[in-house]
């Protein structure tokens, strides 16, 4: 059965959806839907999970989002905390393809948007040039209505058709068209990892979160993120790691006992493993 466990709010014929955000944290439940999302963060820190992709996410950054990739933005746990005055801010475009189905979408213009975008199926960062611009034009959107913001987007989608705009992040489908109870399950478990990657998870305590045995949950986390659980975990980690390297002036072994890596040793080969280079040349920049 395919679900879509998040429903964008806007009329059935709408094309377009523009939503601001600016609330202490984002919207933090995996879900999917079939619009495309264009997501222009202008304040908070988190990880982003997209399809197979984690990653962290800063202000100034701008990621499209292909139809029916399952995602979060998840706020660093700090904005969570009470009196927390940090807030999350970010510009979300959503596009349904389906509402332009009729004649429009038919026109011999624009085939080639047209095929572009019906092969958006990962998870993209939005780079060079074309963030910029892409960046002024959203903003722009705002107070436009109608034909306007129809031709807005037009001119945005315009730009992420342009040679290097688009650094896919995402490799693999297997996140996409998740039963209603595979999404439940993948979302307690990843909310669980995220929130406790800073210690020791044993494999039987996350597979308990998924009410499975180790076995049958090492599969089904394998095939749903074609990542093994150790993997998945370390890659959580890192990005907890490189935001300490950057932001803060802890030692390398202060951010490797921090991220939840039990020896240094260990977390230097993982670090240069995954991140190609070593976590000091990475806090030099």
């Amino acid at each position: 059965m395919k679900v879509i466990p998040f429903k964008v709010p806007k009329a059935s014929q709408d094309f377009i959806r523009y939503q601001v955000d600016d609330q202490p944290y984002f919207y933090d439940k995996l879900h999917q839907h079939p619009e495309l999302q264009l997501s222009l963060v202008l304040e908070g820190e988190g990880r982003l999970i997209g399809g197979d992709y984690i990653g962290r996410f800063a202000p100034g950054d701008v990621f499209l989002l292909g139809h029916d990739v399952p995602h979060v933005f998840r706020s660093d746990e700090q904005s969570y905390a009470p009196g927390q005055t940090a807030r999350s801010h970010a510009i979300f475009v959503f596009m349904d393809l389906k509402a332009l189905s009729g004649g429009l979408y038919n026109i011999t213009e624009l085939q080639e948007a047209k095929r572009f975008c019906e092969q958006l199926t990962g998870c993209y960062r939005v780079q060079g040039p074309a963030r910029e611009e892409i960046t002024r034009l959203v903003q722009a959107l705002q107070p436009e209505a109608g034909l306007g913001r129809l031709l807005g987007v037009l001119r945005i989608i315009e730009q992420l058709m342009l040679p290097e705009a688009l650094h896919c992040l995402s490799v693999a489908d297997q996140m996409r068209n998740l039963s209603e109870r595979e999404v439940k399950r993948l979302e307690r478990v990843l909310n669980f990892m995220m929130t406790h990657s800073h210690r020791a998870i044993a494999l039987e305590e996350v597979a308990a979160v998924a009410n499975m045995s180790r076995e049958a949950f090492c599969r089904f986390f394998k095939e749903r993120t074609r990542k093994t659980y150790v993997r998945y975990l370390q890659e959580l980690r890192m990005t907890n790691a490189c935001q300490l390297l950057l932001h803060t002036d802890q030692t390398v072994a202060s951010v490797a006992y921090a991220s939840g890596f039990a020896n240094l040793s260990h977390f230097n080969r993982v670090f240069s493993k995954l991140m190609g280079k070593t976590p000091r040349e990475y806090q030099r920049g």
